[in-house]
């Protein structure tokens, strides 16, 4: 560290706790009085070490400690500043016509190429046409997940305002643009790193350099299986990258030692049957390492539950992104459906996973007044008492069709549905319930639906549905 840097440093520490730091007045404390922007820009770099905040004047003050004090709002559109980056972008690669002619069906056909990828399973390679084409389609719905995905978290203050994220997988950085806005919109300032080897981290950075000024960020060009952290983190996150994995447990396992001892690992994923399952899979295989925090919390102790467990999030859609529209209506394809490259909705799979044994439902059921799901064989066709987590929106088929949740207590062997049959005031918390929310069954008759392979918890006129509250 120069002289010059030390000083600044000195002065900082100095009056860190006495006044707001202004450049201006630091500069007249050090011997060669650099410019005013050299004193920012040496105060930023040393801002998360010595837990300051910049603030819209350019003084910067002490961040708040403890937890981060957040609450999140519906999010309704992808931020306009983003969405400059990203066209800036698409223009400096195929120019002002971009959604138009040859270069439109290019990313047109990249976007199906990865959907179809992702359906099937297959690997994606992310050049910059790929990740420009992914961003396009994906960066507004999962700005929006890596918001909603830490609601528990920051329900039970898990989450701290100075808060160190190392972000695995980052891609092009959906998630990454949430986190950060809403932390930094709360008063916090992060210490943010991404792990992307591919060209997706060309699209990052760009993105990155729009985040707000308490936000720190740094990318590393390497994979997940190779890079090795050099410190802890309050939250590691694997955003739609563990299914791409040839051993995601083992990579989950990996990182253990770059967790703090309070801090937790959000995994996310698409909500389509394949991935949200494998999440699931992934995530049974890591309980020897980790907790399961949330969602699918095992009520009864020393139970795993071994069903398919396809169990998403589903929230408002967005307000339709500018240039997805105009890439849609671009499209003169033959068989293109109006819409195809539309992508409004909100709905991910996601799994927290944390090393200190805590549970964001911490509830014991009853034996002796509950069944356990794990005993489904023997309460078949009889009206039982039972407790579960809500593990799904409203699954119904078509309208005409009755209300269908997954409902879960961490130790079934096969999955449950909860089927509303006949709604009444005493049963009416099943539909206002939210995701993950513990309910509590009186009298729900449970039957084998042998075309689903599942077991239907009918809940009827005679059946009563409780929210739990749980400390």
């Amino acid at each position: 560290m120069s002289d010059e840097r030390d000083a600044i440093l000195d002065s900082v520490r100095y009056l860190r706790n006495v006044r707001p730091i202004d450049p201006d007045e630091i500069r007249e404390y050090v011997p060669d009085r650099p410019h005013p922007g050299v004193v920012t820009q040496t105060i930023r770099e040393s801002a998360v070490e010595l837990g300051l905040k910049e603030r819209e004047d350019g003084r910067f003050v002490p961040a708040p400690e403890g937890p981060l004090d957040a609450i999140v709002e519906q999010v309704a559109a992808f931020p306009e500043r983003y969405a400059r980056i990203l066209e800036d972008l698409l223009v400096g690669e195929f120019g002002a016509g971009w959604p138009e002619g040859e270069s439109g069906k290019r990313l047109r056909s990249r976007i199906r190429s990865v959907k179809e990828s992702y359906l099937e399973g297959a690997d994606v390679t992310y050049d910059r046409e790929t990740a420009l084409a992914y961003a396009v389609y994906h960066l507004p719905d999962y700005y929006a997940v890596g918001q909603y995905a830490l609601e528990p978290l920051l329900a039970d203050d898990r989450l701290p305002a100075q808060l160190r994220v190392l972000d695995v997988g980052a891609g092009v950085g959906g998630p990454a643009l949430g986190l950060l806005d809403l932390v930094c919109e709360a008063g916090g300032i992060v210490d943010y790193h991404a792990v992307e080897p591919s060209d997706a981290a060309d699209v990052l950075s760009e993105v990155l350099d729009e985040t707000g000024r308490n936000a720190h960020t740094t990318v590393h060009r390497e994979r997940a299986q190779d890079f090795e952290p050099d410190d802890t983190f309050d939250l590691i996150v694997f955003s739609n990258v563990l299914d791409e994995l040839d051993s995601p447990a083992t990579v989950l396992r990996k990182y253990a030692d770059a967790l703090e001892p309070d801090g937790s690992i959000l995994a996310l994923s698409p909500a389509d049957k394949r991935t949200a399952t494998g999440l699931r899979t992934t995530e049974r295989a890591v309980e020897d390492t980790y907790t399961i925090y949330a969602p699918t919390v095992r009520l009864w102790p020393g139970e795993t539950p071994a069903g398919a467990c396809w169990s998403f999030d589903r929230r408002p859609d967005l307000a339709m992104p500018p240039f997805q529209e105009r890439l849609d209506d671009a499209c003169d394809d033959a068989d293109h459906d109006d819409g195809e490259f539309e992508n409004a909705d909100v709905q991910y799979a996601y799994s927290i996973l944390r090393s200190d044994g805590a549970t964001a439902i911490e509830y014991t059921p009853d034996g002796s007044r509950v069944s356990k799901m794990a005993d489904a064989d023997g309460y078949v066709t009889d009206r039982i008492d039972v407790v579960g987590i809500k593990l799904s929106p409203d699954l119904r088929s078509g309208p005409d069709a009755n209300p269908l949740f997954l409902v879960s207590d961490g130790s079934e062997r096969t999955d449950h549905f909860a089927v509303l049959t006949r709604e009444s005031t005493l049963n009416r918390d099943l539909v206002a319930s939210q995701y993950g929310d513990l309910l509590s069954f009186e009298n729900v008759l449970a039957l084998w639906n042998d075309d689903e392979e599942a077991y239907n918890l009918v809940v009827d006129a005679e059946t009563v549905v409780d929210s739990v509250a749980v400390p």
